[in-house]
Formats: C-alpha cells, sequence, structure tokens
C-alpha cells in the first residue's frame, strides 16, 4: 500500500470516528424509522421484539462504526466479530418467525441512515473537512459492507428455518407414531397433538393408510393434499413400516365422500377410516385402514373405505383363519382340475353377487340358465354346503373373499 493509499485508509477511519459519539442515537433513528415505516406490522410483534431491535441495532450500529473507524481492533473486534454478530442476528430474526424481507430492509434502511450522518455531521460542521473523495469510499464501504451483511444473515436465517423446520416435522412425526401407539387417550399426551398440529378438540379425525409398490409417491400425496386444502381438510403424513399413513383433521366428511378425495388413486392400494374416538381412536383408525388397504388386491390401484369392506377387513385381521376358511369351505373344488375348478368359483362368485338366483348369475355369465344349476349342484355336492342355507352361504362367500387377497 502506497503513502497516498495509508492516507486515504487514516482519512477514512477518521471521518467514521466522528460519528463514534452518536452511535446510539443514529441507532434509534433506524429503529423509529424501521417502526414508523411497517407500524402496524412492528405493533402485532409486540413490546419485547420492539426493545430486542432497538438494543440489537444499537449494537450493531456501535460495533460497525469501531470497526470502520479502526479503532474496534484496540477492543479485539475485527470483521469476524461482525460477521458472528449478523449471523446470530439471522438466526435470531428466523427464531422469531420475522420475514426475511423485513430484515434486509432493516439491513438496507440501516445503511442509508449511517451514510446520511456521516455526510450530515461534515456539512454542519465548518470545522471538519473531508475530502470528497474520502466521502465516496465511504459511501462504497458502507455498501460493500451491506452486501456481506445481506449473504451473511441470509444464509444464518435459512440455516436456522430449515433446522426448526426438520425439528418440527421430527416433533410432528414422534406425535403421529404416539398417536399410532395408542397414546392419543392420554389427556396430556392429546393436549400436546392438538396444540402442535393444529387440531381443535372438537375436530373429527381420520387415517388413510397406503401400501405401496414404489417410492415416488410425493406426487400422489400432494394432488391429493390440494383436493383436501380446498375441503378446508388438514393432513399430516408420516411413514411406518412401510407405510404411508396421513392423520386427517377437520370438518370431515363420511368415508365414502373421502375415498373420492383420493379417486383415482395413483400410488397403490388405501384405506379410509373415520375414528369413532376423534384422537383417542386414532390407533383403531390407523390398523382398520391398513386393513382395509390389504384387502385391496396386490398391484391394484384402489381406494377403500372401511365401511365397504367390514368382511374383507375381518378376514385381513385373522391371517390364520383364512387359510383354513379357503380349505375348509373351498378345498373340495379347488382339488378339481385348474380349469373345471375355476368356473365352479367364478359361477359361485356370480350366485353369491346375485343372492343365489340362478338366472341373474347365467345373465352375468353369458350362459343358459340350466348350466348355472348344474354347476351349483356341483359345487354343493363338492363342498357339502348350500347356498340355501344362510350360514354355508356365508361362509362360502367369506373363504371366496379370503381366496381373493
Amino acid at each position: 500500500m502506497t503513502t497516498s493509499e495509508v492516507d486515504v485508509e487514516d482519512a477514512l477511519r477518521s471521518a467514521w470516528a466522528l460519528l463514534l459519539d452518536q452511535s446510539d442515537s443514529i441507532a434509534d433513528t433506524i429503529t423509529l424509522s424501521l417502526f414508523e415505516r411497517d407500524h402496524d406490522l412492528w405493533e402485532r410483534i409486540g413490546p419485547e421484539f420492539r426493545a430486542d431491535v432497538r438494543t440489537s441495532t444499537r449494537e450493531h450500529i456501535r460495533r460497525g462504526l469501531r470497526i470502520l473507524s479502526g479503532q474496534g481492533q484496540e477492543r479485539g473486534e475485527g470483521t469476524g466479530n461482525a460477521v458472528e454478530l449478523w449471523r446470530e442476528t439471522g438466526r435470531r430474526r428466523a427464531r422469531q418467525d420475522v420475514p426475511l424481507e423485513l430484515v434486509l430492509n432493516a439491513y438496507m434502511l440501516g445503511a442509508r441512515i449511517l451514510w446520511e450522518a456521516l455526510v450530515g455531521r461534515v456539512t454542519v460542521d465548518p470545522a471538519i473537512h473531508v475530502d470528497d473523495q474520502v466521502l465516496l469510499l465511504a459511501a462504497r464501504s458502507v455498501w460493500t459492507t451491506l452486501d456481506v451483511q445481506n449473504t451473511v444473515v441470509i444464509e444464518a436465517y435459512r440455516r436456522e428455518t430449515s433446522r426448526m423446520q426438520r425439528q418440527d416435522l421430527q416433533r410432528e412425526q414422534g406425535l403421529l407414531d404416539g398417536l399410532v401407539e395408542g397414546r392419543g387417550a392420554d389427556p396430556a399426551f392429546a393436549d400436546e397433538v392438538y396444540a402442535a398440529l393444529g387440531i381443535g378438540a372438537d375436530d373429527a379425525v381420520a387415517c388413510v393408510a397406503l401400501i405401496h409398490d414404489r417410492p415416488d409417491v410425493g406426487d400422489e400425496l400432494a394432488t391429493a393434499d390440494d383436493r383436501l386444502d380446498r375441503l378446508g381438510i388438514v393432513a399430516r403424513w408420516h411413514v411406518r413400516s412401510g407405510v404411508h399413513y396421513g392423520l386427517l383433521s377437520g370438518q370431515l366428511p363420511d368415508e365414502d365422500t373421502l375415498v373420492g378425495v383420493f379417486t383415482p388413486p395413483g400410488a397403490g392400494r388405501m384405506g379410509v377410516a373415520l375414528s369413532a374416538d376423534g384422537i383417542a381412536g386414532f390407533a383403531t383408525a390407523f390398523q382398520l385402514a391398513c386393513r382395509a388397504a390389504e384387502t385391496v388386491p396386490r398391484g391394484a390401484r384402489r381406494v377403500v373405505a372401511v365401511s365397504e369392506r367390514l368382511p374383507e377387513v375381518l378376514i385381513a385381521g385373522n391371517p390364520l383363519v383364512a387359510p383354513r376358511l379357503v380349505a375348509e369351505a373351498l378345498g373340495p373344488v379347488l382339488a378339481q382340475p385348474p380349469a373345471q375348478a375355476e368356473v365352479l368359483l367364478e359361477t359361485l362368485d356370480a350366485l353369491l353377487r346375485h343372492d343365489g338366483s340362478p338366472t341373474h348369475a347365467a345373465s352375468e355369465l353369458y350362459c343358459h340358465r340350466n348350466t348355472v344349476i348344474y354347476r351349483l349342484k356341483q359345487i354343493e355336492q363338492l363342498t357339502g354346503r348350500s347356498l340355501g342355507n344362510p350360514r354355508d352361504k356365508l361362509l362360502l362367500g367369506l373363504a371366496l373373499m379370503a381366496r381373493a387377497r
């Protein structure tokens, strides 16, 4: 650095030193200007926060002027100390939920008022002479510092926001896990859920369970979220043991209407279950929604309500019973040659759907009524059961459901 450059640097430091005794008043001017410009916002934020802004602004201006004047080095304060102050301010404002735009506007306003204070001091005091070149350099240093400030504050603000979002998500997922584990019946835990998830004590609650065969289900769930939003329904999503599930809350419609919200399904097999006991019954709703989803054939993409799949849900909930049920009710039919067995089972299914009517079953199967009657006799002979017997009819119907799983 040449002698002239050293002289300019010394003159620049001396110019900034002129404001050291005015640092608090400059800071208060900045603070008042902020409050006047966004009066309604600052009023909503509250007096404690406004006091924090005043204290923080004073610290920024004091430290900034000490560094600019060169006096900060004498106190062990360098640019690194200022950067840490900016970084901490960015983190604190993020925690206080102050809009980032407002924070950056405050720094810009502060830089302008600080520069105007220097010009004003030089202008009003004839005993003070500061070369125009020095004033231009002072302006440049203010705006250069502002660029660095903004970069540091933005990074710190966004990092803190991301950290808080991760923390909130972890807490939300922990609460959802607790609900699935049955902790919703604990009043203290339920109160925590109400507060953290924004659920009203009188809100209806439902569970949607998704069993999928591919990992990229985000787009489908996002589309469903859009439809739920339009209905005023809040959805909180989580994954447990490979099952995507959502807690729905608000003024919920019936299960059939909720099924329509998720139709057409794009992600996999889905089950919907309303909770009869709100948060306290969410664990039961989760189990029922999972069971309902399990009743949808593998590879299919369909949404079903528990209320429409109760027999299938009953079977899905008893995995040891289903094979025994199929063997006891349909074993002799399944023992026939595959082609014949398939024809008999198709006929039995049609008969059950038409309340045992050979005429209606024949119409569906595109065959003669007598053919259906003949097949029915074969089925009854093989199984030893009659469709005229309500208990046998129920057993055969459940067996077909169990075999379809």
